[in-house]
């Protein structure tokens, strides 16, 4: 398959832009009331554009997907996202959103404009579109029938899991961008996959196993093995603690400044232990749940989906939307005319 190319539009591509649109537009089932998007002229988009402008995607240069920035305040709304219907399926939508992404993140870092989410608007009608929303990151806001409102932080990442085999190789890669004093902080369903994740971390971290659920001991300190030293891994079940004070009573043999913190079920009770974390968010997908690019008749009853978001000043600036291994080949040619 040739390259996969994104590049930031402006009203020069309006015409390549209109017509992505209204092909994929035209292709949904009818809608009452009809899409906004149908109605768009070169001239409308044109003034679209005009703004923060937008993304072209292009295979072995064919125009293929596209989308349109439109920034209200803090938010960074997605609008006129199209993938032309022949070449649904091979993960262009998800390059889109990786790449509206980074555009809006470094867009942000070269104005000073804070930019905290992003946005998008889903039909109530196309349950397959909200469900790629969802496996996007995005998370419904509020809801105008037959329109959904669906947010994501802008620094997300999101990393779908296949099985218990992916989960740790995630739990390693993320291994290396840890040092000591960093904090995790886990949450998801009962059986989502925390303590898989943190093993593979510990697999990364090169330290002393094994790496159980530490439910009835509430903490686990696993030191480092690795040649030269490293951080300890310290291992926490939340669920049955209070609060974060109840922490200080675990008599741990390491300091938390010394060691890499795993914190599970630490949402709401954890973020106190630093000025920065991670949130790691685990979800187990339902049968039947896919993207809208799916094969519909797909279960993933094993998969899970990540969501990583980084917060306080030690991740500043240091993204993490290539942990995933399924990122379909892309270039990203963000310095584009817009």
């Amino acid at each position: 398959m040739s390259e996969l190319v994104v590049t930031r539009v402006g009203p020069e591509s309006a015409a390549q832009v209109l017509d992505i649109v209204l092909t994929a537009f035209s292709r949904r089932p009818p809608l009452d009331p009809p899409a906004d998007a149908l109605g768009e002229t070169v001239e409308s988009v044109a003034a679209k554009l005009a703004g923060f402008g937008g993304l072209l995607a292009t295979q072995g240069g064919e125009p293929v997907g596209t989308l349109v920035f439109d920034p209200v305040g803090p938010t960074m709304w997605l609008r006129r996202f199209a993938v032309v219907p022949s070449e649904q399926g091979h993960g262009i939508a998800h390059a889109l959103v990786d790449a509206a992404v980074e555009t809006t993140y470094a867009a942000a870092q070269e104005s000073g404009e804070v930019f905290e989410d992003l946005a998008v608007v889903a039909r109530e009608e196309l349950p397959r579109n909200v469900r790629f929303w969802v496996r996007q990151g995005f998370h419904e806001i509020g809801r105008t029938p037959p329109s959904i409102r669906m947010h994501r932080p802008l620094r997300t990442t999101v990393v779908e899991v296949p099985d218990a085999d992916a989960m740790r190789a995630l739990g390693a890669r993320m291994a290396g961008r840890l040092e000591a004093g960093d904090l995790l902080v886990l949450s998801g369903q009962l059986g989502a996959g925390k303590t898989t994740f943190t093993q593979g971390l510990g697999e990364g971290l090169e330290v002393r196993g094994p790496i159980t659920s530490p439910t009835f001991v509430i903490a686990r300190v696993h030191p480092s093995e690795r040649e030269g030293g490293g951080p300890a891994l310290v291992h926490v079940d939340a669920y049955r603690l209070g609060s974060v004070d109840e922490l200080d009573d675990l008599d741990l043999d390491t300091d938390l400044d010394d060691a890499v913190t795993v914190v599970e079920w630490g949402e709401g009770k954890a973020e106190g232990l630093s000025d920065s974390r991670l949130d790691i968010r685990i979800l187990r997908a339902l049968a039947g749940e896919h993207s809208a690019e799916d094969d519909p008749d797909a279960l993933a009853s094993d998969e899970r989906r990540v969501e990583i978001t980084p917060i306080g000043p030690r991740w500043h600036g240091l993204p993490f939307t290539r942990l995933g291994e399924q990122v379909p080949a892309i270039r990203l040619a963000l310095q584009g005319q817009r």
